[in-house]
């Protein structure tokens, strides 16, 4: 007289390991390396990036605390925002300076000949 429990034990087993693998896989995961990338982005911030913070302001890095960043949101306007609400980088400090230099229109060139 054989008993069938353990294969029905691994039947009922195999299902729940494939759950969490594709739980693992599909959102544990992605989400780790998500925050490994913010990490990254929080702890090469310097003065002058441009930031833009998770409330959709822009502004360029002042000032780097502990725990917060002095921004610049327009001339003059500073702003004390925590590390962790910056959602991106938009441009580092030597690549801000090119972005706010004039850009030349070489089409106007082109039109008048």
């Amino acid at each position: 007289m054989q008993t069938g429990g353990q294969g029905s034990l691994v039947g009922m087993l195999f299902p729940l390991a494939i759950f969490v693998l594709i739980f693992y896989f599909f959102i544990i995961r992605p989400q780790k390396k998500k925050q490994k990338q913010h990490d990254e982005l929080i702890a090469s911030l310097g003065r002058g990036d441009q930031v833009v913070t998770a409330g959709g302001f822009w502004g360029i890095v002042r000032e780097v605390k502990d725990d917060s960043l002095i921004i610049e949101i327009a001339d003059g306007v500073k702003a004390r925002v925590l590390k962790g609400s910056i959602a991106n980088k938009r441009a580092s400090a030597p690549e801000a300076k090119e972005m706010d230099a004039p850009v030349e229109d070489n089409d106007a060139k082109t039109d008048e000949e």
